[in-house]
């Protein structure tokens, strides 16, 4: 596919009404032999997420906590464009592309039993996406609205089709009641386009609130009357897979429980990014990576 001359299938923010539409990609590619069973492709396919429990170790969760800290305190102050603090605040609320700027989270992203998941889910080699350490500490971390990864991916950043997915490591016990994420379940096989063009420098504002690419209330009512909302609870060592289009979010955290997680996103190399369909300029490097060639894992 020419990247000039790629289809738009999942068009969103282009005028004043939202529309759902159904996904036109599947959610498992192939049927290739790999660390995940029949069960948990299944599981996967029809929901748009996996829990694997006690994936990591304690003793490597606490090598993952050492290394996470020291970016904690590397970002403190930072005007790096890659460090996020809180809206309103200058607490560090994420870090992107911690894959890149630092060696152990490198050697992380290539661990084998996330690349053969993502390899054995979307049947192609992969490479990184997007990295990034959302922090969300006890009284201070604030919410993530409702949203679709791959909606702002597809606009934002040209990813043309839904051959992508995440990896959340939860360095922390997630529970109801800390900010843990929540998912729709079953919500990944529609695409909500959204209302609204995408301004100028978007991802300014958005990393810290999003305001567009955000489902709009009637569609999100919708998902979650015929399917509900569910929040995978586990201890920290457990690692979700998710679907790049699944809706989900999660709420602020008032507890003195931190919810430290690190997320890798695994894209198809046969997904490679386009120019982005808002026919805006590409987002920065530490938010999306454009040639995969450099880095397949």
């Amino acid at each position: 596919m020419s990247l000039l001359t790629a289809e738009d299938v999942y068009p969103s923010r282009m005028g004043d009404r939202p529309a759902i539409l159904e996904r036109r990609d599947p959610a498992i590619y192939g049927k290739n032999a790999g660390p995940l069973s029949s069960a948990d492709l299944n599981h996967y396919r029809d929901n748009g997420f996996l829990l694997l429990e006690n994936l990591f170790a304690a003793a490597e969760v606490a090598q993952m906590r050492e290394d996470l800290g020291r970016i904690w305190q590397h970002s403190q102050g930072s005007q790096a464009p890659e460090v996020i603090c809180e809206p309103g605040s200058d607490v560090v609320r994420s870090v992107f592309a911690v894959h890149e700027s630092d060696q152990a989270f490198n050697r992380w992203s290539r661990d084998p039993r996330l690349l053969n998941a993502a390899r054995q889910v979307l049947d192609s080699d992969v490479y990184v996406h997007q990295s990034r350490i959302n922090f969300k500490p006890g009284f201070t971390g604030q919410e993530f609205y409702w949203h679709s990864d791959f909606e702002t991916w597809h606009v934002e950043d040209g990813m043309p089709r839904m051959r992508a997915l995440s990896c959340s490591i939860w360095l922390d016990d997630n529970f109801p009641y800390n900010g843990s994420l929540m998912v729709i379940p079953h919500s990944h096989q529609y695409f909500v386009a959204c209302m609204g063009q995408t301004p100028k420098e978007h991802y300014k504002q958005s990393l810290r609130r999003q305001e567009y690419g955000v489902p709009d209330q009637d569609s999100l009512r919708w998902l979650v009357e015929r399917d509900g909302i569910l929040m995978p609870e586990a201890k920290a060592g457990a690692a979700l897979l998710f679907d790049c289009n699944i809706m989900h979010g999660s709420n602020s955290n008032i507890t003195p429980l931190a919810r430290r997680n690190v997320f890798f996103v695994y894209n198809s190399v046969e997904n490679q990014l386009v120019p982005p369909f808002s026919g805006a300029e590409p987002r920065p490097w530490f938010l999306a990576h454009r040639d995969p060639e450099l880095v397949v894992l």
